[in-house]
């Protein structure tokens, strides 16, 4: 008899002067999402990176979008890292690390996450992107990677290798990052792939 692995899943609130942030996450899911944060952009790469992944993401974010879209996007990766530390509980039986190489026409980004506890981010190749994207600056889906890993507590490692076209550039990114986050939380078995015997 097979035993029923217990669903994996949080739901994360956020509240503070800049935005107002309600998500719930679940990490065995088909990929359903329904996404609005009122920057068009983020929501498309939220939805590429959950469907990519096979997560289901719902979340809802009003933000101070009169001053930018820095805030939505900082809170939101802020926020989504939180809820998927939560899901992945003790993370015993995760494989741990995975990888994602997905190309946009004539872009191509490669995306490697470990869920080890250790928040870090390396951001590479981003001279290929234009200064700005969607009306915003650039460095604002740098912030949005950084505050994700920060608060999964994991290592995101994102390398834009060639391209012309913003919009494809992120697109490879995202779906590279559902890829990466899909393989590295799938479980396999109990034990915690660490030779320390734990995460840290």
């Amino acid at each position: 008899m097979t035993a029923t692995l217990a669903p994996r899943a949080a739901e994360y609130r956020r509240r503070s002067a800049e935005t107002s942030i309600d998500l719930k996450l679940t990490l065995d899911g088909g990929g359903k999402t329904a996404v609005e944060t009122g920057f068009g952009m983020l929501d498309h790469m939220l939805t590429l990176t959950a469907f990519w992944a096979e997560m289901d993401l719902n979340l809802t974010c009003k933000g101070d979008l009169h001053v930018d879209a820095h805030h939505t996007a900082e809170d939101v990766g802020l926020c989504l890292g939180a809820a998927l530390l939560e899901a992945l509980g003790d993370r015993a039986g995760i494989a741990r690390v995975g990888c994602g190489r997905v190309p946009m026409d004539e872009a191509l980004a490669d995306v490697t996450v470990d869920l080890s506890g250790r928040p870090w981010l390396e951001w590479r190749g981003d001279e290929l992107l234009p200064p700005v994207i969607a009306g915003e600056e650039k460095d604002l889906w740098r912030e949005f990677y950084k505050a994700l890993a920060s608060s999964a507590r994991c290592n995101i490692h994102v390398t834009f290798q060639y391209g012309k076209n913003g919009h494809h550039l992120l697109e490879s990114a995202a779906k590279g990052l559902g890829l990466a986050l899909a393989q590295a939380a799938r479980r396999r078995g109990g034990a915690i792939r660490s030779t320390k015997g734990g995460l840290d």
